[in-house]
């Protein structure tokens, strides 16, 4: 089984990553919480065949938000890590 179905969970396609697709040629993906910035370069290049230039990656911590059914309890959405990943020029990703 190859590393990158272990790394990458899911490409983030949102307005704002969408213009970072077609300005700067980054793409956004949510990742595993104990991936590093080798391991998703790695997953990238294998799985989309592309040759990554440059990997930034951040934590984001989960929201909390009252609970619609209980007054009082809050909830809180799971922390994400995502990865922001520059690809070289003349490289590009296709998602469906």
């Amino acid at each position: 089984m190859s590393i990158a179905f272990n790394v990458l969970k899911r490409p983030l396609i949102t307005e704002k990553t969408s213009t970072l697709q077609g300005e700067l040629n980054q793409y956004t993906f949510e990742v595993s919480r104990t991936a590093d910035r080798v391991q998703v370069a790695a997953a990238v290049a294998e799985h989309f065949k592309v040759k990554v230039a440059k990997v930034n990656i951040l934590n984001a911590k989960g929201k909390a938000k009252e609970s619609r059914r209980q007054r009082g309890v809050v909830v809180k959405a799971p922390d994400v890590k995502k990865a922001v990943v520059t690809l070289e020029k003349g490289s590009k990703i296709e998602f469906a």
